[in-house]
């Protein structure tokens, strides 16, 4: 593109250095993004369909977009990629999401977004300056001690928050996950268990975030004891995958909360017991038990998904019916919070992003340090967090009212008529 220079070294757009610091950023981020469509590409290369081709190749670009930066806006186009594979769980095709810059993206993030995530793709704390300076066009007041100190200081908030006081935050409804994103921790099966809750005044929060073991019940224990032992309070509902270790504990920790597993991890559970030919129908066939109008019509479903595959499928049919109770507890419950309640999505949707585009890094890195990060990751996503439904009806859950088909069952006073 020409750009036409004034006599007093100014372009059209401000000033030839802003220009150039544009420009710069400009091809840069374009760089980043075809490096990551790349790397994405050169990953799944060996996944083909039967006539052998790639399932996941280049389609293009995106329509190009301006994307305000730290050096002002510069127009982009993102390389496009056509991903043909599906995912067993949802039976939706599977979609590129890019860790740099989102779909919809129209600024670029902040930089306290930014490193942390840098650092979970395996870069050093060294590397943030360089690596500022591609996307930001400057690194001034940067400097490897300063990041240094930047991210010490985060892991002092992590400790910090893994300390506080938790006796005034009334957590109503909690989520519970493990999850493995494969970074910077010292051991293969390690993970950070994670507890998403909802307070008594409607707003969603993080409670905890340690590693730990997803199925051992002795590492939900500790965290459930240390959260106790700071003041927190039974949660009325916890939502979780059946094959945590996380259940045990609850039941030591806080025996007075109810259990409701996830109907995600439910139906791929089941799905993985069926073959390939059963499984789309066997999809719809369980979507209709938690989509149902009422407990009542759910067990219903139940009765019929077990009519049609019990015979063939006993084992299938089992992972359901052993868990009926625990699978249709959210009924009892606020129909406007059903949808939040059957699985845990608060939490799969935080990691969505973290979790698909890390990978195991060659150097073993800080675990204390990863995990500084991940907390300041969703620390920022915090804010982004879609609210409950009917937020008013939390408190209301607290006290103990009654719900019957979702609806709110009213009380009347003794000796009324």
């Amino acid at each position: 593109m020409l750009t036409v220079v004034n006599a007093d070294s100014t372009t059209e757009s401000g000033s030839l250095i802003d220009e150039i610091v544009r420009e710069g950023a400009r091809r840069m981020l374009a760089a980043a993004l075809e490096a990551e469509v790349n790397a994405y590409i050169a990953e799944l290369a060996g996944q083909r369909d039967e006539a052998g081709r790639r399932l996941v190749v280049r389609n293009g670009y995106h329509a190009q977009r301006a994307i305000t930066t730290a050096a002002g806006q510069v127009e982009v186009k993102a390389p496009r990629v056509n991903d043909k594979r599906v995912d067993a769980e949802t039976g939706e095709r599977k979609r590129f999401s890019s860790a740099i810059l989102s779909a919809w993206a129209r600024k670029t993030p902040k930089i306290a977004e930014v490193l942390p995530l840098l650092y979970l793709h395996g870069m050093s704390t060294g590397d943030f300056v360089p690596a500022l300076e591609q996307f930001l066009g400057s690194t001034a007041g940067l400097s490897s001690a300063t990041m240094t100190r930047l991210t010490a200081t985060w892991t002092e908030d992590h400790k910090a928050f893994q300390a506080r006081d938790l006796s005034e935050l009334d957590f109503v409804y909690v989520w519970a996950d493990g999850v493995h994103l494969k970074v910077r921790l010292d051991e293969a099966k390690a993970c950070v268990l994670v507890m998403i809750g909802v307070r008594i005044d409607d707003s969603k929060e993080l409670i905890a975030l340690a590693e730990g073991y997803r199925e051992s019940g002795e590492s939900w224990a500790n965290l459930l004891r240390d959260a106790e032992r700071r003041g927190m309070r039974a949660p009325v509902l916890a939502v979780g995958d059946g094959a945590l270790g996380f259940w045990k504990a609850l039941r030591d920790v806080f025996p007075d909360t109810r259990e409701q597993r996830c109907w995600v991890h439910k139906t791929a559970n089941v799905v993985d017991a069926l073959p390939k030919s059963a499984q789309p129908a066997a999809k719809a066939a369980i979507a209709d038990i938690y989509n149902a109008e009422d407990k009542d019509q759910a067990r219903k479903a139940i009765r019929a998904f077990e009519r049609q595959y019990g015979a063939k499928f006993p084992k299938a049919v089992e992972k359901i019916t052993k868990d009926e109770d625990v699978l249709l507890a959210f009924y009892d419950y606020p129909a406007e919070h059903w949808i939040h309640l059957r699985t845990t999505n608060p939490i799969e949707s935080t990691f969505a992003t973290v979790r698909l585009r890390t990978r195991v890094t060659r150097g073993a890195g800080s675990r204390t340090a990863a995990l500084a990060m991940t907390f300041k990751l969703i620390e920022s996503a915090q804010a982004r967090w879609r609210a409950v439904n009917a937020p008013h009806l939390v408190a209301l859950v607290r006290a103990g009212a009654r719900f019957e088909r979702g609806v709110l069952v009213e009380r009347r006073e003794v000796g009324a008529a």
